[in-house]
Protein backbone atom coordinates (compact mmCIF):
# COMPACT_ATOMS: atom_id res chain seq x y z
CA UNK A 1 0.00 0.00 0.00
CA UNK A 2 1.45 3.34 -1.08
CA UNK A 3 1.55 6.09 1.42
CA UNK A 4 -0.63 9.03 0.91
CA UNK A 5 0.67 11.24 3.75
CA UNK A 6 4.19 10.69 3.10
CA UNK A 7 6.00 13.73 4.40
CA UNK A 8 3.31 14.09 7.32
CA UNK A 9 4.36 10.11 8.82
CA UNK A 10 7.83 10.66 7.70
CA UNK A 11 7.52 13.85 10.04
CA UNK A 12 5.98 11.89 12.85
CA UNK A 13 7.96 9.21 12.51
CA UNK A 14 11.60 11.54 13.17
CA UNK A 15 9.61 12.94 15.74
CA UNK A 16 8.64 9.44 17.74
CA UNK A 17 12.56 8.60 17.21
CA UNK A 18 13.70 12.15 18.84
CA UNK A 19 11.68 11.46 21.79
CA UNK A 20 12.35 7.51 22.25
CA UNK A 21 16.15 8.78 22.31
CA UNK A 22 15.61 11.33 24.92
CA UNK A 23 13.70 8.74 26.81
CA UNK A 24 16.46 6.32 26.73
CA UNK A 25 19.34 8.74 27.45
CA UNK A 26 17.20 10.24 30.58
CA UNK A 27 16.63 6.65 31.67
CA UNK A 28 20.15 5.46 31.16
CA UNK A 29 21.62 8.43 32.97
CA UNK A 30 19.22 8.51 35.83
CA UNK A 31 19.69 4.69 36.12
CA UNK A 32 24.08 5.25 35.91
CA UNK A 33 23.42 8.47 38.83
CA UNK A 34 21.03 6.18 41.45
CA UNK A 35 22.24 4.90 44.31
CA UNK A 36 19.19 2.16 44.51
CA UNK A 37 19.43 -0.84 42.70
CA UNK A 38 15.49 -0.65 41.89
CA UNK A 39 15.85 2.45 40.01
CA UNK A 40 18.82 1.07 38.64
CA UNK A 41 16.98 -1.60 37.49
CA UNK A 42 13.91 -0.17 36.32
CA UNK A 43 15.44 2.70 34.58
CA UNK A 44 18.41 0.64 32.69
CA UNK A 45 14.86 -1.96 31.44
CA UNK A 46 13.47 1.23 30.61
CA UNK A 47 16.19 2.78 28.23
CA UNK A 48 16.35 -0.55 26.42
CA UNK A 49 12.57 -0.68 26.27
CA UNK A 50 13.19 3.09 24.33
CA UNK A 51 16.37 1.61 22.80
CA UNK A 52 13.82 -1.24 20.95
CA UNK A 53 11.11 0.98 20.10
CA UNK A 54 13.86 4.00 18.51
CA UNK A 55 15.60 0.80 16.37
CA UNK A 56 11.55 0.16 15.32
CA UNK A 57 10.80 3.45 13.84
CA UNK A 58 14.13 4.11 12.26
CA UNK A 59 13.34 0.48 10.92
CA UNK A 60 10.11 2.31 9.25
CA UNK A 61 11.33 5.39 8.80
CA UNK A 62 14.29 3.77 6.23
CA UNK A 63 11.41 1.41 4.78
CA UNK A 64 9.35 4.22 4.32
CA UNK A 65 11.99 6.36 2.73
CA UNK A 66 12.49 3.56 0.12
CA UNK A 67 9.34 2.56 -1.01
CA UNK A 68 6.81 4.18 0.97
CA UNK A 69 4.97 1.18 1.56
CA UNK A 70 3.87 1.25 5.10
CA UNK A 71 5.67 -2.02 6.91
CA UNK A 72 4.47 -4.69 8.67
CA UNK A 73 6.87 -3.91 11.78
CA UNK A 74 5.50 -4.89 15.26
CA UNK A 75 6.80 -3.00 18.14
CA UNK A 76 8.84 -5.35 20.72
CA UNK A 77 6.86 -6.88 23.24
CA UNK A 78 6.38 -8.27 26.79
CA UNK A 79 7.58 -5.28 28.15
CA UNK A 80 4.93 -5.67 31.04
CA UNK A 81 6.39 -8.92 32.17
CA UNK A 82 10.27 -7.83 31.66
CA UNK A 83 9.51 -5.21 34.56
CA UNK A 84 7.04 -6.75 36.98
CA UNK A 85 9.45 -9.49 37.10
CA UNK A 86 12.44 -6.51 37.81
CA UNK A 87 9.89 -5.22 40.37
CA UNK A 88 8.79 -7.79 41.93
CA UNK A 89 12.15 -9.52 42.68
CA UNK A 90 13.40 -6.29 43.65
CA UNK A 91 10.94 -5.46 46.14
CA UNK A 92 11.75 -9.04 47.59
CA UNK A 93 14.97 -8.26 47.96
CA UNK A 94 14.51 -5.14 49.60
CA UNK A 95 11.38 -5.68 51.46
CA UNK A 96 10.51 -2.54 53.87
CA UNK A 97 13.34 -0.77 54.83
CA UNK A 98 14.63 0.42 51.22
CA UNK A 99 16.57 3.97 51.44
CA UNK A 100 15.91 6.58 48.29
CA UNK A 101 17.24 9.59 47.59
CA UNK A 102 14.96 12.50 46.71
CA UNK A 103 16.56 12.94 43.16
CA UNK A 104 15.25 9.70 42.36
CA UNK A 105 11.81 9.94 43.45
CA UNK A 106 11.64 13.32 40.95
CA UNK A 107 13.52 11.56 38.25
CA UNK A 108 10.50 9.13 38.72
CA UNK A 109 8.11 11.84 38.67
CA UNK A 110 9.97 13.29 35.30
CA UNK A 111 9.70 9.73 33.68
CA UNK A 112 6.02 9.64 34.52
CA UNK A 113 5.53 13.09 32.47
CA UNK A 114 7.72 11.53 29.68
CA UNK A 115 5.64 8.31 29.46
CA UNK A 116 2.13 9.88 29.89
CA UNK A 117 3.14 12.88 27.16
CA UNK A 118 4.60 9.52 24.93
CA UNK A 119 1.53 7.46 25.39
CA UNK A 120 -0.67 10.46 24.39
CA UNK A 121 1.39 11.33 21.12
CA UNK A 122 0.90 7.20 19.87
CA UNK A 123 -2.73 7.40 20.78
CA UNK A 124 -3.24 10.33 18.99
CA UNK A 125 -1.37 9.16 15.91
CA UNK A 126 -3.39 6.01 16.00
CA UNK A 127 -6.60 7.88 15.73
CA UNK A 128 -4.85 10.09 12.67
CA UNK A 129 -3.70 6.54 11.07
CA UNK A 130 -4.84 5.92 7.42
CA UNK A 131 -3.55 2.24 7.66
CA UNK A 132 -5.18 -0.45 9.85
CA UNK A 133 -1.13 -1.75 10.52
CA UNK A 134 -0.32 1.58 11.61
CA UNK A 135 -3.13 2.23 13.81
CA UNK A 136 -2.25 -1.08 15.57
CA UNK A 137 1.40 -0.10 15.27
CA UNK A 138 0.86 2.99 17.09
CA UNK A 139 -1.71 1.39 19.26
CA UNK A 140 0.99 -1.75 20.48
CA UNK A 141 3.46 1.23 21.19
CA UNK A 142 1.06 3.28 23.45
CA UNK A 143 0.44 -0.06 25.73
CA UNK A 144 3.76 -0.37 26.28
CA UNK A 145 4.02 3.14 26.91
CA UNK A 146 1.21 3.09 29.12
CA UNK A 147 2.93 -0.29 30.84
CA UNK A 148 6.14 1.97 31.44
CA UNK A 149 3.80 4.59 33.31
CA UNK A 150 2.44 2.27 35.44
CA UNK A 151 5.84 0.84 36.57
CA UNK A 152 7.01 4.17 37.41
CA UNK A 153 4.05 4.30 39.44
CA UNK A 154 4.57 1.65 41.15
CA UNK A 155 7.83 1.82 41.93
CA UNK A 156 7.20 5.83 43.37
CA UNK A 157 4.60 4.54 45.28
CA UNK A 158 7.00 1.73 46.99
CA UNK A 159 10.46 4.15 47.10
CA UNK A 160 8.00 6.91 48.58
CA UNK A 161 6.24 4.42 51.34
CA UNK A 162 7.52 0.77 51.26
CA UNK A 163 5.35 -0.19 54.33
CA UNK A 164 1.96 1.35 52.81
CA UNK A 165 2.75 -0.39 49.62
CA UNK A 166 3.19 -3.46 50.93
CA UNK A 167 -0.06 -3.01 52.87
CA UNK A 168 -2.03 -1.82 49.37
CA UNK A 169 -0.77 -4.46 47.28
CA UNK A 170 0.03 -7.60 49.85
CA UNK A 171 -3.32 -7.10 51.66
CA UNK A 172 -1.79 -8.36 55.01
CA UNK A 173 -4.48 -9.35 57.76
CA UNK A 174 -4.42 -6.87 60.56
CA UNK A 175 -6.63 -8.29 62.60
CA UNK A 176 -4.34 -10.05 64.75
CA UNK A 177 -4.86 -13.83 63.25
Amino acid sequence: MILEEGPKVMEILQEAIHMEVDGKEFYQRVGRESGNELVKKLFQTLADEEDGHCKKFEEMYGVLKKGRVWPDVKPPSGTKKRLKSIFTKATKELGTGVKVAGDELEAIKVGLDMENKSYAFYQARSAEATYPIEKEFYLAVAAEERGHYLALVDSYEYLSDPVGWFVRTEHPSLNGA
